[in-house]
């Protein structure tokens, strides 16, 4: 599918479920939030997010607006959303076109039982292993609060990175690298949902 083209559906879906309002007690079966900006240097940058569940995953529709035009991002799943992070999930990519303008679709799960678990430490795969962010040797174990059982770890907040830290400078800001895109060599953070409290993001709000 086209940009334009998934654009054109992403933003029809959108406006399908805005007329249709936004989560109740009554009717949890979607939610609908707004991203805001994460840096100075790109204040106008936001996005409009909807999450529709069939009961068994949802479809994530995301409209990012103020963006640089023509430039490609990387979309995170996250524990916090405003660095160190927590651990996070790579999602997947957005690209901007010529208005700044970004959209997407996944389908995955995004609710209230969002989460991630190590219970135990095994080596990983090290694929990846340029500086600064090498793949790790080794994963590190999720405990629950007794510090021994394991634990899973919720993430609830959405992101959004730059997938080079030079197109980050090229919109005027810092060309900091970070490991969020494939490759680990990503710019800074555009948008997050530092909107809701760090323990209560978003999805925590969709519960079919």
């Amino acid at each position: 599918m086209s940009q334009r083209a998934l654009k054109t559906a992403v933003i029809s879906s959108a406006l399908m479920l805005m007329a249709a309002g936004s989560a109740s007690a009554a009717d949890e079966d979607h939610i609908r939030f707004k991203m805001v900006a994460a840096n100075a240097c790109l204040p106008g940058a936001s996005a409009k997010v909807q999450i529709i569940s069939d009961g068994e995953a949802e479809d994530m529709f995301i409209v990012a607006t103020g963006l640089p035009p023509n430039t490609a991002f990387d979309f995170f799943v996250i524990q916090v959303p405003k660095a160190p992070f927590g651990l996070s999930w790579y999602q997947g990519d957005m690209q901007s076109d010529d208005d700044g303008d970004a959209v997407q679709h996944f389908r995955g799960r995004f609710n209230i039982e969002t989460f991630i678990i190590a219970p135990g430490v095994e080596p990983a795969p090290q694929v990846f292993n340029d500086p600064p962010f090498p793949d790790a040797a080794q994963n590190p174990a999720t405990l629950g609060p007794d510090g021994k059982t394991p634990g899973p770890v919720q993430t609830y907040h959405l992101g959004l990175w730059f997938n080079s830290p030079t197109d980050a400078q090229n919109a005027g800001c810092p060309n900091t690298v970070t490991p969020f895109n494939g490759e680990h060599n990503a710019g800074i953070q555009v948008v997050n949902t530092s909107n809701f409290p760090d323990g209560k993001g978003p999805l925590l709000r969709l519960r079919p």
